[in-house]
Order: C-alpha cells, then structure tokens, then sequence
C-alpha cells in the first residue's frame, strides 16, 4: 500500500483509503473460496493470452507473486486486514494461478516491535517475496499513512507449504528504516541479486522517488553502513512515484514502477517501466529518458472501466497487481489482476488489451 502525502488532501484520501481496505472480515475472504477466483489468467492452449484479466479476481492489495513451476504451486502476498490476522501479510496458494485458497497469515500478530518503533500501525503493507539459498524471504513495509516514518521487515521460512514440518516464519526485525526529514521513505521493497554475489533492494515512494541499498545476503538486511542509490524521481511535486519491481532478464534489469495516486475507484494509478544494465542503474525508458528526470515507459493505464491499477509485482513473466472498477461504483473494492508480459524484439515489456469474448474453459 504505498502512501505519503501530508497535504490535507493526502489525509483524506488516506482516510478514504483506510475504509476501502478494512473491509469486513467475511466479505474479504469470500472470493477466494469460490473457483476460478482468477479467471483472467491465460490458460494454456486457449488464446488469446489476455481475453478476461479483469473477470473475477481476489481482494489482493500490492500483490506480491510467487509463480510456481512444473507441478508446483503459486503463491500470492498481500497487504494485510485489520480484521484477518492482526493486519499481518495475508498469503493465498493456489496449484495453477486460477484457483486459488486462503494459506494464512505470516505471523499471527505484529511483532512488538514494530508498535515501539512507530505507534500506531494498524497492517503491514506491500509484501516481497524472495527466494535464495533455500530460504523464502518475506519482505513488508510498516508505517502510517501520510508518514515517511517508515520501516521494512523481514521474515523468513525454510518453505511456503503450510502442511510442511518444517513450516514457519521466523522474524528476522528490522530490514531498513527512514525518518521524518529524511528524503525518502522506506516501504514498497523490491529484492533483486546482481549476478555477481550482491544482492539490492529497491524502496520507496513519493518524497525523493525510488532508491536502491545493498543487502548482506548471509542475513537478509541492509549492510551496515550503506549508501543509498536514487534509481528514479518524477522530479514535479509530490513525486507521484512508488512501488518499485525489479527483474533482470537478457543482461537487462527492468525497474517497474507505479505512477500517480492509487487506492480508489477512478483513480490515475498506473504502471511503468525503465531498464538499466546494471541494478543500480541509471534506468532510461523506451524514449530514453532517465527516470531519474521523470521518464517511464506507462504499460498498465485505464482500460475502459478499469481504473487504479499499479501495486505490481513480477513473477515467471507474469504481471501482477491490484486494479478497481468504476462500473461496479464507488465501494467497489480492490482486485488483482495477473497479466502475461510480452517482450519486443528490442527487449520492451507489454501487455495485451483486455479483449471481449466467452469465459474461457476451466482450467481444472
């Protein structure tokens, strides 16, 4: 959930924003449970890739996908409710990315440590997942709306399977933190390695934009010490740039960023992207503007009906993230949509338009 403003337009929106994620507890989880909740999926031999996106879907605010292999299963992290779980990361599984199950929560309550370095956070935000080294890293953000008093956590399990032995997430504290005055704010991570053994994280969100610090891979957290590196900035007040995704594919790193403002019905949020040959950038769009002076090539807009759609993530050549519905009206509540990326021939990400047509076959 990716906030910041301290305008009085920013506390109401983050009022409004406060009452369309506290959705009651048995209307949050009621989706979920009745297959296919994400039949926007492609399915395989059923063309075209994206004929429903937006058909269905789960309540899953800034998805954090985990695309499972050959007879493996998905995972998805979201943002957490209020009422489910002490607020904590939310986790749905599903065996092929249509059906999917609610798993749990990573922790049954907040650490107590968290209320002690920032009253007053009611749920933890915009969840990473990482795997490396046989271990999952659960990456979240803790703040309050409208505050760059910020941190990101982690936790960590051995495996994702709930019905494991050796299941369990571990807290691992205090990942990164920012404070009031400094120039940015330290939620939304994103966790790439470098292919040479380091690893980043890409943070942030309106402030100064999107930075970048290394991690110590033996721990998970930032190294002692560490500089921070500015990947991108919208440069014109209030910088309306946040939840970094980061990939590298063909010797290129892709930053996908979300522009504007999210969280409601009719909303301008949108997604974008930049590249750079190295994590630390610089990263230019398709133009080749650096999106350290505004530049970002807008994949995911407003199509048709479909408004706010930004909170991604990426996982197996797939685009996750949340969207809301201006048909279905104003307390229509968020909804994930997965979208299969489509590279160009110069190496540029895309996304199909949404296309009418019948619902597609079940995917059993």
């Amino acid at each position: 959930m990716r906030r910041t403003l301290t305008t009085v337009a920013a506390v109401l929106a983050a009022t409004a924003l406060t009452a369309t994620l506290a959705v009651p507890a048995a209307a949050a989880r009621d989706d979920w449970d009745v297959p296919p909740n994400n039949p926007g999926l492609p399915v395989q031999g059923y063309q075209p890739d994206d004929l429903h996106p937006f058909a269905g879907g789960l309540r899953v605010h800034d998805p954090g996908l985990l695309k499972g292999g050959a007879g493996e299963d998905w995972y998805v992290f979201g943002t957490g409710n209020a009422e489910i779980g002490d607020g904590n990361i939310q986790i749905r599984s599903s065996p092929n990315g249509r059906h999917w199950t609610f798993t749990d929560t990573v922790f049954d309550t907040k650490p107590a440590w968290i209320a002690e370095e920032i009253p007053g956070v009611e749920t933890l935000w915009a969840p990473e997942i990482f795997h490396a080294d046989g271990t999952y890293h659960l990456y979240y953000s803790a703040s309050t709306f409208g505050s760059n008093r910020s941190l990101i956590g982690l936790a960590t399990s051995p495996t994702l399977d709930p019905e494991d032995p050796d299941y369990a997430w571990t807290d691992q504290g205090k990942v990164f933190e920012s404070f009031a005055g400094d120039s940015y704010n330290a939620i939304d991570p994103a966790v790439v390695d470098d292919g040479q053994g380091r690893r980043w994280m890409a943070f942030g969100s309106f402030w100064s934009g999107i930075h970048m610090v290394e991690l110590d891979p033996a721990t998970g957290l930032a190294l002692p010490g560490a500089d921070t590196v500015h990947l991108a900035d919208r440069q014109e007040p209030p910088n309306a740039i946040e939840g970094p995704a980061i990939v590298e594919r063909d010797g290129y790193y892709y930053l996908f960023v979300s522009f504007d403002h999210c969280c409601r019905v009719g909303s301008d949020y949108k997604v974008a992207v930049g590249r750079a040959t190295e994590p630390t950038g610089p990263y230019l769009d398709a133009d080749g503007v650096p999106m350290l002076e505004g530049g970002g090539t807008v994949i995911v807009a407003d199509e048709g009906t479909i408004t706010g759609s930004g909170g991604q993530s990426v996982s197996g050549g797939l685009l996750a993230y949340h969207y809301y519905d201006t048909d279905l009206g104003p307390d229509f509540d968020f909804r994930m949509a997965v979208r299969r990326l489509h590279w160009s021939a110069d190496g540029w990400p895309s996304v199909r338009p949404a296309t009418p047509g019948p619902a597609r076959p079940d995917a059993g």
